[in-house]
């Protein structure tokens, strides 16, 4: 069920965010008056394929699904009716088919901004960023944060939740800045504190970057009650089920759902003996061993259990996000623009050393991320789709031939020129941004592999 799920969340989200892109192509073209031919989802040979329209457009899905493309009439690709010259790709100004080409990925930000719009609307569930314990020498401890606090702003933005929080964190640790957060006690006093990462090491992005920093997220106090037992873990191959509580493990006494975390991550392959209350069936002894999984290049235990939550003693933890109708557009087109400056500022440190390429990502680590999401909730999914929608424009505006920024790197020194490109700059072109692409993507697919080899 769980591949399932992720197989069906990429599958959409894969080509929801096609249509989007090819659409925007589309819909400009049209505006233009430029005759399109065939409007395909997925490359190669074409598998199914209707007519529709004045023009009767071909719409088409192709057999190879990772990405898309609008034809349009063009003298340099195939013969134009005579009646249809005045409508070719080819023979349009330059500045339409500027527009043409960028509305793909303007297209995909569009999207994004739509749906960030709808989620804060909507209002977003998060965890309040209240400080836990903090690691001894992190930047956290140098900078003397106490459990309790609750962050309220980082540097200029301010944070509600721990979604904010590491956010804000993350774009600071990328530039290796000072940082002066700002902090409230629990006798709600205000206190600025100065965040050092400027010797935060690239590596230290690959993990669990609040874990990295020192932070760690204040968990509500959970009983050791077993609320959910996956199929196929330690847990329900030992036989432990929900609603049990966890009295000892080992001979030592449970009181605190926390305890049973680190008993069991901390004895990854070796058999534990749990006690549990079991209704009326009174007390019961199983001897189970936790799975070994790689989390952050750490070995440790896994069950495939979680806790029975309380809801209302959970809620002192938890805020909703939710902003009237204006406010939202305008929180999405920042959040928009700011993921958009985010992603070329790190493609720009992978170039120079700067940021490991660890942290490209290929089709196999978004399809997972896409199943996580899907799992989680829809709100998570959507935020999935804008994280994804605002990557897929950003790639395609990056000026490497193949894709739609090297046709408007071209479209540009036409413009200031006076005279198009040569077909022979093209074809070079081509070949280089090829070279590039497969670069790219191969860096990507390998991360994959070793994402899903190590953990």
């Amino acid at each position: 069920m769980s591949l399932l799920t992720t197989i069906v969340a990429f599958a959409f989200a894969l080509g929801a965010l096609i249509v989007v892109h090819e659409y925007g192509h589309y819909v400009v073209a049209r505006l233009c008056n430029v005759k399109v031919l065939r409007f395909s989802v997925g490359f190669g040979r074409v598998i199914w394929s209707r007519r529709y329209g004045r023009d009767q457009t071909e719409w088409a899905i192709s057999a190879f699904p990772l990405g898309g493309y609008v034809k349009m009439a063009d003298e340099r690709e195939g013969e134009v009716a005579p009646e249809d010259l005045a409508r070719a790709f080819n023979r349009q100004s330059v500045y339409r088919r500027y527009v043409i080409v960028a509305a793909g990925p303007v297209a995909n930000f569009l999207l994004a901004i739509l749906l960030y719009w709808g989620i804060y609307m909507h209002g977003i569930p998060g965890l309040s960023p209240v400080i836990g314990a903090v690691a001894p020498g992190t930047p956290a401890a140098a900078a003397q944060f106490a459990p309790g606090e609750v962050l309220t702003r980082i540097g200029e933005q301010a944070v509600t939740t721990w979604q904010d929080a590491r956010w804000a964190l993350l774009k600071h640790a990328v530039d290796k800045s000072v940082v002066v957060l700002e902090v409230r006690n629990e006798r709600n006093e205000i206190t600025w504190r100065k965040l050092d990462l400027s010797r935060f090491g690239s590596a230290d992005l690959d993990g669990d970057f609040l874990r990295a920093l020192g932070f760690t997220r204040l968990a509500p106090p959970l009983p050791p009650v077993i609320g959910q037992v996956l199929p196929g873990g330690a847990a329900a191959r030992g036989g432990l089920q929900a609603n049990d509580e966890i009295i000892t493990i080992n001979g030592a006494a449970v009181t605190r759902w926390d305890q049973v975390v680190t008993a069991v991550s901390s004895n990854a392959g070796r058999e534990l003996v749990f006690v549990a209350r079991r209704g009326a069936a009174g007390t019961v002894s199983i001897a189970l061993t936790p799975d070994a999984v790689l989390e952050s290049g750490e070995r440790i235990g896994r069950i495939g259990a979680a806790a029975r939550i309380d809801r209302e003693a959970l809620q002192k933890y938890v805020v909703d996000v939710r902003y009237p109708p204006l406010a939202s557009l305008g929180h999405a087109l920042e959040r928009t623009w700011d993921t958009s400056v985010f992603s070329l500022k790190m493609l720009g440190k992978m170039i120079t050393g700067e940021v490991s390429l660890k942290n490209l990502s290929g089709p196999l680590t978004i399809a997972d991320y896409a199943g996580q999401s899907a799992r989680v909730g829809w709100l998570s999914y959507l935020v999935f789709l804008a994280l994804i929608s605002i990557s897929l424009g950003v790639l395609n505006l990056l000026p490497i031939p193949l894709l739609d920024g090297g046709h408007l790197m071209y479209y540009t020194v036409e413009i200031f020129r006076g005279s198009p490109v040569s077909d022979k700059a093209i074809e070079l072109g081509q070949r280089v941004g090829m070279a590039v692409l497969f670069m790219l993507m191969s860096f990507a697919l390998y991360n994959d592999i070793n994402r899903l080899i190590h953990g």
